[in-house]
């Protein structure tokens, strides 16, 4: 016996069956609609983990902060653009999230998440202010 769950092993057995025909299609194989995933709804986030590519728009400044977030903690800031890559690419950051800091100034300091985003958004040395 492995341990103590809360299915036994026949019952486990059986549960891996039923998905054994789903996992290798790739695709809901049942016949029976309520077994089916449900679609995702016109208004659904995108899923993370795609190319973040920053736009000036204030949706686009939200999908870009929220990303920075999943990989930068508070603790990541005061910080310049330089210790910033770092700890983005330590985090294995998607390279469309860790190159525009490249074109950041270097003396800046970015004292949040937020004032980084905006910084990248707006592509430009006039919204990297040197902060504390």
């Amino acid at each position: 016996m492995q341990g103590s769950g809360r299915v036994s092993a026949h019952r486990d057995d059986e549960m891996k069956h039923q998905v054994q025909d789903l996992l290798r299609s790739g695709h809901p194989t049942s016949t029976e609609e309520w077994h089916d995933p449900e679609p995702a709804a016109e208004d659904d986030p995108p899923i993370a983990g795609g190319p973040v590519a920053p736009d000036r728009s204030p949706a686009g400044l939200e999908t870009v902060r929220l990303e920075l977030a999943r990989f930068l903690v508070r603790t990541s800031f005061p910080a310049g653009p330089r210790e910033l890559r770092g700890l983005l690419r330590a985090g294995h950051a998607p390279d469309t999230l860790v190159e525009p800091l490249e074109r950041l100034p270097r003396n800046a300091r970015y004292a949040s998440v937020q004032k980084l985003a905006e910084a990248i958004v707006s592509g430009g040395p006039e919204s990297s202010p040197r902060e504390p």
